[in-house]
């Protein structure tokens, strides 16, 4: 349901309100001791089993967060490679930044669950960047995502709110992250921009290991004063430790996490861990007694025969016995088959080395759930991936202020819909906003799609043509309880959209007096209101032949035709303008007319119904008046210098206008009265403005002209 959303609902509302939460959620996935347990896999291999180059140790919390992941990428996959850097980096940098406070930041077990997610959702991220995209983004990454990260795992003076289990997720996922990483960008372009994150996450082997050396003066010094004890280390810098912490940073440095972190290193940086890694001799002698502390006796591949630790590294790949040595590290130079890099074979040494072929990247489980091992996919193209307008338009909207209640027009264009031969009567979207309908001089009622594409330029034709019409339609409505669409053109067609089939034609009942004015019944009613030129309001119900109910509305009087309806929103009144000026406002139930007034001086040009009792009307005197349905002054009067406003829609409490002039305004209801005025230039849009609509959830205005032409703008 939320992928079919995420598509539905368009890139600005799906970014504000389905990626955003989902992004939220993903922390909950991570909250609580329990999540962040290991799964019990079937077969318990050592670290690092022959093929593996950095272990996959799933916890439950990754099985938790599954399908808000897949969600996550699916609006990725919709919207293309802007939501992973624009949306979901800055968000990820946003949980692992370090807390305001001077002091040393205590975690809270929100924030732990942050940082596993963070980790767990670049790791999917840079699985889908493009290269040149990684290429850009590597500064970023480094500094707001792999150092803060690193600095609370590495933290002498932080504790987890979890302990140890907790660290050692962190740990591995981390390791796996950095080791992603390198596999993509090689060698010569992690010395250049991640040699600080690795060497971070070595030192913290060196400060463990001087601590044990210095255990006993942390007893003494420094624990009256109630601040943390300082430590000189062997770099020449003080650092704050908190005593209480070090049995837990020993429980997750333990040997095995120095041969879990040594191997993956050692084979992708070959020799360059020299040069990055000031203290890599000395995690390589862990890494070893580790090797030892399994035995050799035991069969696994990994073990081969360890040499005495007092040699230096075992695994130095300097003798070649590394199968990155070949110069095809990362996904630039090497040969991707599938998702697999493929390494040429005579690079291949004679023995499979300790850690096997290393294009199985996480070779264990690759049968299950190879997808999980890629190291770069490729996004597929969606139809709508942003780009141009689109995408300089929702990097503006994922930036704004949610809880702002005004209509912003930018005048940015985003699709057009020309099709129409003949000037664009009325246009109407769907109470979904994925479609709209548009009536037209040249007889026709056209469906069109809103979903995006395209960069601003891009043309989108109709669904769906509906020819039946003899005359020119004016009024185009859906009749949202049947879910049928109801036009007229002096005769009133209602039709199913699905299929384009007339349903039921509404003749008037003679032809010298045509319909004039028509509009339809709000859900769950389904009846059509129509008004005839002899000032008549008849009622239709869809459902059943015949009329329902026939309403005189001018008693007496001689104001003219009907020229627009308005139902209430609640279905309970209908009002009707004519083209002397006069309102007449009828109870739909008793069929009683409340009130009749004179509101204009000219021509009624349209009117609208609001939620509590509001009406809005435009004449041709050049004013907009908003009233209350039995208040006899007008709550406010908006005078159009030029012309007069011949279409307006609402928007919450504003109104927004457009007149023949191609000027789009902004009007409110509250107090105090305020208008907005902007002229539509014409490289946005061509001809004359004739008819506009406003899709309220995505604040989009869809904008019609005498050439027949449809624009969407933002």
């Amino acid at each position: 349901m939320v992928r079919w959303l995420s598509a539905k609902l368009g890139p600005t509302v799906a970014s504000r309100h389905v990626a955003r939460n989902l992004l939220r959620l993903l922390t909950s996935c991570y909250v609580g001791p329990t999540r962040q347990q290991f799964t019990v896999s079937s077969g318990e291999s050592p670290p690092l089993s022959v093929g593996n180059i950095y272990q996959k140790r799933p916890i439950l919390g990754d099985i938790v967060s599954g399908p808000v992941l897949s969600c996550l990428l699916h609006v990725a996959h919709l919207y293309g490679e802007p939501v992973l850097t624009y949306q979901y980096l800055p968000y990820i940098s946003y949980l692992v930044a370090p807390g305001s406070t001077s002091g040393p930041s205590r975690l809270n077990s929100r924030k732990e669950a942050g940082l596993l997610a963070a980790v767990t959702l670049t790791q999917k991220i840079i699985v889908y960047l493009s290269d040149t995209t990684l290429m850009d983004i590597l500064p970023r990454i480094s500094h707001e995502v792999l150092l803060p990260v690193l600095s609370f795992l590495t933290s002498l003076v932080t504790g987890f709110p979890s302990g140890a289990q907790a660290r050692t997720v962190l740990c591995m996922k981390t390791i796996s992250l950095i080791a992603l990483i390198c596999l993509r960008i090689g060698q010569e372009m992690v010395q250049q921009h991640l040699s600080e994150p690795v060497a971070t996450f070595f030192q913290i082997f060196s400060q463990l290991h001087e601590l044990q050396h210095q255990d006993l003066k942390l007893e003494s010094v420094g624990r009256s004063e109630g601040q943390l004890p300082k430590v000189a280390f062997s770099d020449g810098q003080l650092r704050p430790v908190d005593p209480t912490l070090l049995d837990e940073l020993q429980k997750v440095f333990t040997l095995e996490m120095a041969y879990t972190i040594y191997v993956p290193f050692s084979c992708l940086l070959g020799d360059i861990i020299r040069k990055i890694i000031p203290n890599h001799e000395l995690v390589g002698e862990l890494a070893g007694l580790y090797l030892e502390s399994i035995s050799p006796s035991n069969c696994s591949p990994a073990s081969v025969e360890p040499t005495a630790p007092s040699t230096g590294p075992e695994w130095d790949p300097q003798g070649g016995g590394c199968p990155q040595d070949d110069g095809h590290s990362g996904t630039f130079g090497s040969v991707l088959v599938g998702n697999r890099i493929q390494i040429p074979d005579d690079s291949q040494p004679e023995s499979p080395g300790p850690l096997g072929p290393i294009s199985g990247v996480g070779g264990g489980d690759l049968g299950s759930q190879s997808e999980d091992n890629a190291l770069k996919r490729e996004l597929p193209r969606s139809a709508h991936g942003l780009s141009g307008n689109w995408l300089a338009y929702w990097q503006y909207e994922i930036g704004v202020n949610q809880q702002d209640a005004h209509f912003h027009f930018h005048q940015i264009r985003l699709q057009s819909f020309p099709g129409h031969s003949g000037a664009v009567k009325c246009v109407v979207p769907l109470s979904s906003e994925d479609f709209f309908l548009s009536g037209s001089k040249d007889r026709t009622v056209r469906l069109w799609p809103l979903y995006n594409s395209g960069d601003g330029t891009s043309e989108t034709a109709s669904r769906l043509v509906y020819a039946q019409h003899r005359k020119s339609v004016f009024f185009v409505g859906q009749l949202e309880a049947p879910q049928c669409v109801v036009s007229c053109d002096g005769a009133v067609h209602v039709w199913d959209p699905f299929t384009g089939k007339t349903l039921r034609m509404v003749e008037p009942s003679d032809s010298r007096v045509p319909l004039t004015a028509v509009a339809v019944m709000p859900a769950p009613h389904t009846s059509i209101t129509m008004a005839s030129s002899d000032s008549t309001l008849r009622f239709v119900d869809c459902r059943k032949p015949g009329l329902q109910h026939e309403f005189r509305l001018s008693g007496g009087l001689n104001p003219g035709l009907v020229r627009s309806l308005a139902v209430s929103p609640s279905g309970r009144s209908v009002v009707a303008g004519f083209s002397s000026g006069f309102m007449v406002l009828l109870d739909t139930r008793t069929g009683l007319v409340l009130r009749g007034w004179p509101a204009h001086e000219g021509d009624i040009l349209q009117i609208k119904a609001v939620e509590g009792s509001v009406l809005v009307s435009s004449s041709s005197d050049h004013s907009l008046t908003v009233w209350k349905e039995l208040e006899q002054k007008p709550t406010h009067h908006y005078k159009s210098t030029s012309d007069p406003i011949h279409t307006f829609d609402l928007y919450g409490s504003e109104v927004v206008t457009g007149t023949v002039a191609n000027k789009i305004g902004v009007c409110s209801l509250l107090e105090p009265p305020s208008q907005a005025t902007t002229k539509l230039s014409s490289e946005n849009f061509r001809g004359t403005l004739t008819s506009l609509a406003l899709l309220p959830t995505k604040r989009h205005l869809l904008l019609g002209s005498d050439n027949g032409v449809i624009r969407l703008l933002a």
